[in-house]
C-alpha cells in the first residue's frame, strides 16, 4: 500500500462543510473540549456531536456551551459512544468525520479528510498516523502492536493492506449505514475496516499528524485500556472472519 501524500490545510476560499458532522466520542472530556470545540466551530460544519460516555465531570456542559449537539452512551465502551452520538445526526449530514476529544487530531484537518467523499471519489478515508507525522510519545509500544496485530490480520484474513486503525477518519452516511456497526466496545475501527472490505467500498488511507495529548490516553495509557482493546481488535475478527 502507498499512502497519498500528507494532506493540506485549504487555503483560500472557505470550504462548504454543511453536510459534515463531526463525531466525537468523549469520557470525561470537559478540559480538552473547551479547546477543541472552539476549532471545530470555525469550520462550519454542518453539526458537532459529542457522545458522551456517562462522563462524571462537565463533558456534556462544555459541549452544549460550544453549540455542540449530544448523544448519552451510559453503556461504557468507545463505540457506544460513537453510536449514541450517530443517533443524533440531523438529515442533512451526508459525511460524519470521528474526531478524537484529547487533542491528538488536527482537526484543522477535516476539509481535507472529507474532501475525497465529499467529491466522490471513495468512501471511507482513514487517516493514518506515520512515524514521521507522528508526536513522540503520542503512540504507546502496545497501542502500535495492536495496530500492527490488526492491520496483519485484515490483509491475511481479506487481502487489504491497511496501514493503520487511525481513529481520525471521514465516511459516508449511506456507507456506515451499508455497514451496520455492531460493536459497542473497543473494536469498532476494525470492524469499519472489515466490513468496508467485505463490501467492496472505496477506501483511501491519507497520512495526517497525531498529536500528543495533554491528558493520560484511556486506552493506551492503562493496563486495562490496552487489554480491552486487545479483546476488542481479536474479537471483531474471529466474528468477521470468513467461514
Amino acid at each position: 500500500m502507498t499512502p497519498r501524500t500528507e494532506p493540506k490545510a485549504p487555503a483560500g476560499s472557505r470550504p462548504d462543510l454543511k453536510s459534515v458532522a463531526a463525531i466525537i466520542p468523549a469520557l470525561n472530556e470537559a478540559q480538552n473540549l473547551r479547546k477543541l470545540l472552539p476549532t471545530l466551530n470555525e469550520l462550519r460544519l454542518g453539526q458537532i456531536i459529542v457522545g458522551d460516555n456517562n462522563s462524571t465531570d462537565a463533558t456534556s456542559e462544555v459541549a452544549r456551551e460550544h453549540g455542540a449537539s449530544i448523544g448519552h452512551a451510559p453503556k461504557p465502551g468507545y463505540g457506544a459512544a460513537c453510536w449514541a452520538a450517530m443517533q443524533e445526526m440531523k438529515d442533512s449530514i451526508g459525511v460524519l468525520v470521528f474526531v478524537n476529544a484529547d487533542l491528538t487530531d488536527d482537526v484543522t484537518l477535516v476539509d481535507a479528510i472529507t474532501k475525497p467523499i465529499r467529491d466522490d471519489e471513495c468512501d471511507l478515508v482513514i487517516g493514518i498516523r506515520v512515524p514521521p507525522l507522528r508526536a513522540a510519545g503520542s503512540m504507546s509500544l502496545p497501542q502500535r502492536f495492536g495496530d500492527r496485530l490488526a492491520t496483519r490480520l485484515i490483509r491475511m484474513t481479506w487481502g487489504y493492506d491497511y496501514y493503520d486503525l487511525g481513529p481520525f477518519r471521514a465516511v459516508r452516511r449511506s456507507s456506515i449505514d451499508l455497514i451496520d456497526m455492531q460493536d459497542r466496545a473497543f473494536g469498532w475501527t476494525v470492524e469499519m475496516q472489515i466490513r468496508a472490505v467485505q463490501l467492496g467500498l472505496r477506501i483511501q488511507q491519507l497520512p495526517v499528524p497525531y498529536l500528543r495529548s495533554p491528558t493520560p490516553s484511556k486506552i493506551g495509557g492503562t493496563a486495562r485500556g490496552i487489554a480491552r482493546a486487545a479483546y476488542g481488535i481479536l474479537s471483531t475478527w474471529y466474528r468477521l472472519r470468513p467461514g
